[in-house]
């Protein structure tokens, strides 16, 4: 009877109960320990983490969160990004070569490459940028970005042939690259060394009556190995656009028969002081400075600029024919700012 109450250890549904009680053992310890090794794991991951927050990461920690704890790959070369933003390209690099000896994968293995090549340019070892990236293209020949990188490259390097043919290879998939074959065709003329500065003139001025854009290039040349061609050819140009080069012209270089036929001019040189043809200006730094030549306080303010680039909206210090932030083109916009002159600013520290 007693017996009766309870299910003989030979019965199939006793067996039964026995497997699934087992399997639920199981799976309760194998997630008891889950949770467990999880712990411990976000345990030494958040000491990684504190290590890297005070700048004590090293590479072989990059190693150890990718083959142990599994971390994304993306999550790893977010962290190494930060290094480049804190401009720690060495560090940066270091990461990336660590990295590669582990990576199998082609596609993170080419994207480890690349990165590498672009913090290699970004820290000026531009020989090696452009052996990485030779390396990439030799096994992905249509990577349109490592090209583009690698016309950078070649252009800095002043290898302008060689540029030239990255050129018809980005043409050969479509890229659209008629600026781009302009521009290194000029800047191919200002670095010849067989050239005279007056063939460089001729047709670095024909090329800017084909195309406008590249007018800054053209007048800054001028300006420095040809002011009689510059000054005979004023009008043609925007003013606004080489306003800074201009402006800080010696008093001897400026031909003042040009000045006096054009409003613009009068204005600039008026508010320099080096003439006193203009009452105003529409230019509002411009109107400052005219009516402070004027007027008979004693405030020293001179004309300062800066230049934004109208394609990606980042401003630069310093005019730069292509943009270091987007790499774009003849893209700066130049902006007068009214500031202390630089040998008051320097006095006052």
């Amino acid at each position: 009877m007693f017996y009766s109450t309870f299910l003989d250890y030979r019965d199939p549904i006793f067996g039964i109960i026995i497997i699934v009680l087992f399997i639920f053992i199981t799976s309760f310890l194998t997630y008891t320990y889950g949770l467990f090794k999880e712990k411990k794991q976000r345990k030494e991951y958040r000491k990684l983490l504190k290590r890297f927050e005070i700048g004590d990461l090293k590479e072989e920690d990059y190693i150890h969160l990718y083959s142990t704890y599994n971390l994304p790959f993306d999550s790893i070369l977010l962290l190494a990004s930060s290094y480049l933003n804190k401009g720690k390209y060495n560090k940066a690099i270091s990461v990336y070569l660590t990295l590669l000896e582990h990576v199998d994968d082609k596609v993170k293995k080419e994207e480890l490459l690349e990165l590498l090549g672009n913090t290699y340019f970004k820290s000026g070892l531009l020989q090696r940028s452009k052996d990485i990236y030779l390396q990439i293209l030799k096994f992905s020949p249509r990577n349109i970005e490592v090209l583009k990188q690698l016309l950078l490259v070649f252009q800095t390097l002043k290898e302008y042939n060689k540029a030239e043919e990255v050129l018809d290879s980005l043409q050969e998939l479509d890229e659209i690259i008629i600026q781009d074959r302009i521009y290194i065709k000029v800047l191919k003329i200002i670095d010849d060394p067989l050239l005279s500065f007056e063939v460089k003139s001729n047709r670095l001025y024909h090329n800017f009556k084909i195309n406008k854009r590249l007018e800054r290039l053209v007048a800054e040349f001028l300006i420095k190995f040809n002011k009689d061609l510059f000054w005979n050819h004023i009008d043609e140009f925007n003013i606004l656009k080489i306003i800074d080069l201009l402006w800080y012209l010696d008093f001897e270089d400026i031909n003042f028969n040009k000045v006096k036929s054009n409003s613009i001019l009068e204005e600039i040189y008026t508010a320099k002081g080096y003439i006193e043809n203009k009452d105003r200006s529409d230019i509002f730094e411009l109107n400052i400075l005219i009516a402070l030549q004027k007027s008979i306080l004693d405030v020293d303010i001179d004309l300062n600029f800066e230049f934004i680039c109208s394609k990606c909206k980042r401003s630069h210090p310093m005019y730069t024919s292509r943009c270091p932030h987007c790499h774009k083109i003849l893209t700066f916009i130049v902006e007068p700012k009214l500031a202390k002159p630089i040998k008051n600013m320097f006095s006052l520290q």
